[in-house]
């Protein structure tokens, strides 16, 4: 037994060389399955929700490879990995649908902030108080998400100092978000942030993780993790999935598995303090990603990023080995051994290349791991 699972994939476009260009318009235009953004330079696809990572895989790899042959009709035009505008251009946005007032809100709102690429990821749980406490726990939990998925080290050409520059600048709204107590707590809180401007609608809650569904805040039945940054192995992002899933099914099982009723914090000023700590924790990823010290929601104890994903590695394996899934997990510790892409587009920097020549080089292995997948995994279920 899987949960369902599906992706919201923003990706950029642009040229060869790794200058990214704005064809958001055009593309929505010629191809059914994408949407645009605000921004032109970025264009996003959906899959649909699936429970078998076999299905999952093909649904994220065929799009791009359509995607891709779509470009080459309108120029010699690619797709950059990473999640920040990396070789510049962060001094004007290009809006994709002038006549849309709530991008216009977002262009003189945030910027160039936002123009960023990342995968959201939706599961499956339509019982409100499960999902409350799934979103409570993947909340204090979401920075290490950030950590195996960071790939925005540059912005204009130059190394920033963080792993993370998407989730260090993304205006985050409101600031801080409390942990959920129950549905009707998040249905009033939703209704005070639209009355009081907060948001301008109820897709304007940009946070780490939020409960979704058709008729948010009243009719939920997912939880959409929105912290990881566009990983551009699928293989990799389907581990990551499997390492929420896995967690979630631990939830599943686990009534108790609760911050609130598990953390040895402070019970008068828990919530409070899990948050702040939550939020420190994510700006400690953004900057370091696996290497940042953090500080664990039960006690508050200091632990690497990577220890901790260790940790629950270990704890979660014999819950996806039971649900069959595991397979599809173990490639997380490729990540743990040979660091996300940032740590790796670094450390060629360290090597002597530019960000300009580690992107060129993502650009090729990422469209030549799309094409040995489609051949090697897609094709025999189309049969």
């Amino acid at each position: 037994m899987l949960l369902s699972k599906g992706f919201e994939v923003e990706i950029y476009t642009g040229t060869p060389q790794g200058d990214i260009v704005g064809l958001s318009d055009k593309i929505v235009e010629a191809l059914p399955r994408f949407m645009r953004e605000p921004d032109n330079r970025n264009v996003e696809y959906t899959t649909p929700p699936l429970f078998r990572y076999e299905q999952l895989l093909c649904e994220l790899v065929r799009p791009r490879r359509v995607l891709r042959e779509y470009l080459q009709t309108v120029g010699n035009y690619t797709l950059i990995p990473g999640s920040s505008l990396s070789l510049g251009r962060t001094d004007q946005f290009y809006r994709s649908d002038p006549h849309n007032p709530y991008h216009g809100f977002i262009e003189n709102t945030y910027g160039t902030k936002v123009v960023t690429a990342s995968v959201h990821i939706n599961v499956g749980i339509d019982n409100p108080d499960l999902l409350m406490r799934a979103c409570r726990l993947i909340h204090l939990e979401a920075p290490l998400y950030l950590a195996l998925s960071a790939a925005s080290p540059f912005l204009d050409g130059e190394v920033t100092g963080y792993h993370s520059t998407r989730w260090h600048l993304f205006p985050q709204v409101p600031a801080t978000a409390p942990l959920f107590e129950n549905h009707a707590h998040f249905i009033r809180w939703t209704e005070q942030q639209l009355e009081t401007g907060v948001f301008q609608n109820v897709r304007h809650f940009w946070s780490s993780v939020r409960p979704n569904g058709d008729r948010r805040p009243y009719t939920l039945n997912r939880l959409e993790l929105r912290i990881c940054e566009l990983v551009s192995d699928p293989i990799a992002l389907l581990a990551i999935s499997a390492f929420l899933e896995a967690r979630l099914w631990q939830l599943i099982e686990n009534p108790h598995l609760d911050p609130l009723e598990l953390s040895l914090l402070p019970a008068q000023t828990r919530a409070d303090d899990l948050i702040a700590l939550t939020d420190a924790n994510e700006s400690a990823v953004a900057h370091r990603s696996l290497d940042a010290q953090l500080r664990h929601w039960q006690d508050g104890r200091p632990i690497l990023a990577r220890d901790w994903i260790e940790e629950l590695y270990e704890e979660v394996l014999p819950t996806a080995k039971r649900h069959g899934f595991s397979c599809f997990l173990s490639p997380l510790k490729k990540i743990l051994r040979f660091g996300n892409e940032a740590q790796r587009w670094l450390k060629s920097v360290d090597q002597g290349l530019d960000p300009r020549q580690v992107i060129q080089g993502a650009i090729a292995s990422m469209s030549d791991q799309e094409a040995e997948l489609e051949d090697k995994i897609c094709q025999p279920w189309v049969a």
